[in-house]
């Protein structure tokens, strides 16, 4: 295949780990084709994975899906809690072959008869404070703190490798309502994000909000003003402990 023509090295990677795909990766092939007029960014943390692909030359958003992911049988697995392009995958499991080597990683499946050749390359895999897949489960207004238990509908942010996502859906219904991300930072109580995607306005790319932000008995909390000027505090939960799939909350 003319893919792997691209490279010298043969990509074999046996027991590959969740761990080792954590951080960011940019898409810089596909099927043969090396991506130059769209930027696909996929960030990999506590067993979750989000992208966001847009076009280069406009900033135009593209698509963005993502949701759990695991290793199983010598496979690797993804399974769609959204998918913009075609939210009838939302809730399936596709199998592929992941390789890593050098930096690189190869994704590999036969799909409707098609062979599908990804390469991502990996940006970072920068860690601080904040680093981790979060859920929202609790806003103050009028100085009072209101609290939810996040469940098919919900908005998660991933921060990994220097790179931020944020997504709101609802995984029962297919409903995509927005996602956003691009690059940030968080040291000395001081969060910045710098969007270079946004699914609701292009104009807003290149722009850079700033907010407080602090780790409080394992939760965020995260103060400033939105994207509107309008005050906000928010407090986000590590996905794992904060999200209640249906099947946990009937059970209660």
């Amino acid at each position: 295949m003319k893919i792997f023509a691209l490279f010298s090295f043969l990509l074999i990677f046996i027991g590959v780990q969740a761990q080792d795909l954590e951080g960011a990766w940019k898409l810089t092939h596909q099927d043969g084709r090396e991506i130059t007029e769209e930027e696909y960014v996929k960030i990999y943390q506590d067993n979750y994975f989000t992208f966001g692909a847009k076009k280069i030359a406009d900033n135009h958003f593209i698509s963005a899906g993502g949701g759990p992911f695991e290793f199983k049988d010598g496979n690797y697995y993804e399974t769609l809690d959204f998918f913009t392009l075609d939210p009838f995958q939302v809730g399936t499991t596709n199998k592929y072959k992941l390789d890593l080597a050098n930096g690189k990683m190869v994704i590999s499946s036969e799909i409707n008869g098609r062979m599908l050749v990804e390469i991502w390359e990996k940006i970072s895999d920068e860690e601080n404070e904040l680093t981790g897949n979060w859920v929202i489960t609790g806003r103050k207004r009028d100085g009072e703190i209101s609290r939810s238990t996040p469940g098919a509908r919900r908005t998660i942010k991933m921060l990994g490798g220097g790179r931020f996502q944020w997504v709101a859906f609802n995984s029962e219904t297919k409903e995509f309502s927005g996602s956003g991300g691009g690059t940030y930072t968080a040291e000395n109580g001081k969060y910045v994000e710098n969007i270079t995607f946004f699914s609701r306005e292009d104009s807003r790319v290149g722009a850079s909000l700033s907010f407080d932000f602090e780790v409080i008995d394992g939760e965020w909390h995260h103060s400033g003003k939105s994207s509107t000027g309008n005050p906000i505090y928010e407090i986000w939960t590590p996905y794992a402990i904060g999200y209640k799939p249906a099947t946990m909350m009937a059970e209660q």
